[in-house]
């Protein structure tokens, strides 16, 4: 493979020189630098590099090109280089001009340009690189090769396949998955000795080309987060008490955006915190191909870095995470005679029991199912509940229909019309205006390669092993469709999973868990002192996040209520010590 392009395009040529200076001396050694004054010379460069299958990692360009206009020239990269960063170029003070304002925004509102960078001043100048290594760093990892800290090589289309790379993309382990039977398959699977390596079908073979070159076959969730170093015990470091019991201050139950925000601010603030997560990082968010409306990530983050970044914070504070194990049961202990600090007790699939002086719950919610059976039998082969970011490359030039009108739903859509060849939203409301925000309706009202399909469901589908059409229905007259379908998204609301809770735990009618002043007006608070604001009616059982009845389903409300939440806790744990020893 060549090395990956950089080129910046600008007729100003003493700005020019300037710009492809510096980009060469931070980054001539691993990229091509390529400068050009010509619009319609770029343009012809691009589509020979996309004709030779020539990487292109980010391009650079004047808004005020003189034949094709900045945004028209980066429009054309968007479908050339699907993968590659596409921002314009600003002088200094471009930001008061409106004319130059007016074209960043309209090409981040119409899917143009990523952002806009600012010229580079000085040499060097290092605003102008940490910016451009951004862009860089996300490009990288949308790379599908061999020379990945982790390379996973299974069967096409293989539905383990595809759990391996939701599992590691969400929770932020760098690989490339390469089909069996590629040259680029086979030469792994021979410098790593693993069997059959010129089969199409056989074992999942994991290599960890970072950690000494460790191989897995077939292994398991738990297996590849133990080899990666992430923990799925309650063994190890830290206190233990009796029968190997864990205790600790907290106990976080989910690790989505309110789960890890909890667990940032407990642990900083000297809780010790325990953090159980069912499936990956970052819960529903986690598979958001790019947030854009997060506070103080103007470029926009996806939602396995937002996560990852949420468990790093986390963890350099003290607190210890638990992955790929489940919550079964929550119970306080009894106290002997009414004396003592309560104590809660839980059970943790397949490792036992914690014992924590209070719970918080934030396990989110799970996607509804369509309940469509031919569908059904397809998950994993085609059909997949979320976002499921990782699929993308594997979906290049295919069919995708999406299933959903929320903001998940237009992240993905988004993300999946650089590799397919089309995608369809199928929505029950007249259109997207009701339940996506206006960025996003924007974007998809601009793109050539989405459809909506309004007032209508999905009723139907097939597939010989893999998913190939799936059938919607009108709403109003019944009148029925097929439409080509390599990949279905479904993301049509979603319900909390709250049956494992205690029965003093109250819901409402949808499943959801009452806090605060939803408690005392249901009349089932036990005590004399009010609730917290996000104490469930069991006192020490605190629900944040979209678990909780009435929440409001953002990834910043989310993020809120697991922060101020802290503060809850430690009122109560003062409380319960002091009547211990009262």
């Amino acid at each position: 493979m060549s090395r990956p392009l950089l080129l910046v395009v600008d007729p100003d040529l003493d700005a020019l020189a300037r710009t492809e200076g510096e980009l060469a001396r931070r980054f001539g050694a691993d990229f091509r630098v390529r400068g050009e004054s010509d619009s319609t010379v770029a343009l012809d460069l691009l589509r020979l590099a996309a004709q030779r299958g020539d990487p292109v990692a980010l391009v650079l360009a004047d808004p005020w090109l003189p034949e094709i206009s900045g945004a028209e020239l980066l429009r054309n990269v968007r479908t050339l280089h699907p993968d590659a960063a596409r921002t314009l170029l600003v002088p200094w003070g471009a930001w008061a001009d409106r004319r130059t304002a007016d074209e960043i925004l309209r090409g981040m509102s119409q899917g143009d340009i990523n952002y806009y960078v600012l010229e580079p001043w000085s040499s060097p100048d290092e605003l102008f690189c940490r910016t451009v290594s951004e862009f860089v760093q996300v490009w990288s990892r949308t790379v599908e090769n061999r020379r990945r800290e982790v390379v996973v090589v299974g069967a096409a289309r293989d539905p383990r396949g595809h759990a391996v790379r939701s599992l590691l993309t969400r929770n932020g382990i760098p690989h490339a998955y390469l089909d069996r039977g590629t040259p680029e398959a086979v030469a792994v699977l021979r410098s790593v000795g693993a069997p059959d390596p010129t089969q199409t079908d056989g074992p999942l073979v994991i290599w960890l080309a970072a950690l000494g070159g460790r191989v897995l076959l077939d292994p398991t969730d738990v297996e590849i987060c133990q080899a990666w170093g992430i923990g799925t015990d309650l063994g190890g470091d830290g206190p233990t008490g009796e029968d190997g019991i864990r205790d600790v201050d907290l106990l976080v139950v989910g690790a989505g955006p309110a789960g890890l925000a909890a667990a940032v601010y407990g642990s900083s603030e000297g809780l010790s915190v325990v953090c159980v997560e069912e499936q990956a990082l970052g819960g529903q968010a986690g598979t958001s191909s790019l947030i854009r409306n997060y506070l103080g990530f103007s470029r926009g983050l996806s939602g396995a870095e937002l996560a990852q970044r949420g468990f790093q914070q986390a963890w350099v504070f003290g607190a210890r995470f638990v992955l790929t194990r489940r919550v079964t049961a929550v119970q306080p202990e009894a106290r002997p005679d009414g004396a003592g600090v309560p104590r809660f007790r839980a059970t943790v699939s397949d490792v036992g029991e914690v014992r924590a002086r209070a719970v918080l719950l934030a396990t989110g919610v799970a996607y509804r199912r369509l309940g469509v059976p031919a569908l059904e039998a397809l998950t994993g082969s085609g059909v997949y509940y979320g976002a499921n970011v990782s699929e993308a490359h594997g979906l290049t030039g295919a069919h995708t229909v999406i299933v959903g009108g929320g903001n998940s739903a237009g992240q993905a859509a988004l993300h999946l019309q650089r590799y397919a060849a089309d995608v369809a939203i199928v929505v029950r409301t007249p259109d997207l205006s009701a339940t996506m925000s206006r960025c996003l309706v924007d974007e998809i009202e601009a793109s050539p390669t989405i459809t909506v399909v309004p007032n209508a469901e999905v009723v139907d589908g097939s597939g010989d092993g893999w998913l190939s059409e799936v059938v919607v229905a009108d709403r109003t007259s019944g009148e029925r469709r097929t439409l080509p379908a390599d990949g279905l998204f479904v993301m049509i609301g979603a319900e909390p999973h709250t049956s494992w809770l205690p029965e003093s735990v109250v819901r409402d009618r949808w499943g959801f868990v009452l806090t605060g002043s939803d408690v005392r007006e249901a009349g089932v608070w036990p005590l004399e002192r009010p609730p917290c604001a996000h104490e469930t009616s069991l006192p020490g059982l605190f629900a944040v996040g979209d678990v909780r009845s009435g929440s409001v389903k953002r990834v910043a409300s989310a993020v809120g209520e697991g922060s101020v939440v802290v503060s809850e806790v430690h009122q109560y744990l003062a409380l319960t010590e002091a009547e211990g020893r009262g």
